[in-house]
C-alpha cells in the first residue's frame, strides 16, 4: 500500500507535469504568433487566445509580454542545452562528437523553428539584463561543440582551426535552416540539410590521414 510520502510525491509529479505542459502550451503559442505578426503587435490576449486559455492564466506564468518573450527565447536556448548533450551522450571520440553536436543543434532548430526566428529578431526589444542573459546561455550552450573541435585538435584528428570560428560557423550553419527556410525549406530534406553540412564541415578539416576513419560521415565528399 502506498504511503502518504509516496502519494505526496506522485501528486506533486503530476502537478509539476502539467505545469510545465502547460507552460510549453503558452510558449508555443506566443513563439507563433510573434514570429508571424512580430512581438509589438501580439497581445497577451492574442497569446491567450492562441494557447485556448485564459488571459489570466498567461499571468500565472508570465509577468507580461517582456517575460514572455524572454521566456520564448530561453527555451530554444535550454533545448540546446539538453538535447545536444543528449546527441553527443558518451561518445568518445571528439569528430564524431563534432557531428554529434551539430545534429542536436539542427534539430532543435529544425522543430523549434519560429522561436528560433523570434530569437534573431526581438532580442534588441529585450532590456539590457535580459539581452545580457540571452548571450550568456548561448555561449554556455555553444560549450559542448567547443569542447569537441577543441579535442579533436588536440588530438591531431583535424587541422589546428581556429576552435571559436569553427565551432560557431557550425551554429550560424545550422540556425541558417531556420533563417533561410524559404528555401532550403522546399529543396532539401532536414536530414539531408544536415548530412551535407556536417560532409562539408568535417572534409575542410579532417587531416588526410584521419579521413579514412569518417567515411561514413563525409558521404560523397569520402
Amino acid at each position: 500500500m502506498p504511503t502518504i510520502d509516496a502519494t505526496t510525491d506522485a501528486t506533486e509529479a503530476a502537478h509539476d507535469a502539467r505545469t510545465e505542459a502547460r507552460r510549453r502550451q503558452l510558449l508555443a503559442a506566443a513563439a507563433r504568433l510573434m514570429a508571424e505578426h512580430g512581438s509589438p503587435n501580439v497581445s497577451m490576449q492574442a497569446v491567450a487566445d492562441g494557447a485556448g486559455v485564459s488571459v489570466g492564466l498567461i499571468y500565472r506564468y508570465f509577468g507580461g509580454k517582456q517575460d514572455l518573450l524572454q521566456a520564448v527565447i530561453v527555451s530554444v536556448l535550454e533545448s540546446f542545452a539538453t538535447r545536444v548533450a543528449e546527441a553527443i551522450g558518451d561518445e568518445p571520440d571528439p569528430v564524431r562528437r563534432i557531428a554529434a553536436a551539430f545534429a542536436g543543434y539542427c534539430d532543435v532548430i529544425h522543430d523549434e523553428r519560429e522561436a528560433a526566428l523570434l530569437a534573431y529578431r526581438e532580442t534588441k526589444s529585450l532590456d539590457p539584463e535580459g539581452r545580457r542573459v540571452l548571450m550568456d546561455l548561448e555561449v554556455q550552450t555553444a560549450q559542448p561543440l567547443v569542447a569537441a573541435v577543441t579535442d579533436a585538435v588536440d588530438a591531431g584528428l583535424i587541422r589546428p582551426v581556429n576552435v571559436p570560428v569553427f565551432a560557431y560557423q557550425l551554429l550560424m550553419t545550422a540556425h541558417s535552416w531556420a533563417l533561410k527556410h524559404w528555401y532550403f525549406g522546399t529543396r532539401i530534406a532536414h536530414a539531408d540539410f544536415v548530412a551535407e553540412h556536417t560532409a562539408l564541415a568535417l572534409s575542410a578539416v579532417l587531416r588526410p590521414e584521419t579521413r579514412n576513419h569518417y567515411t561514413d560521415l563525409l558521404g560523397t565528399l569520402a
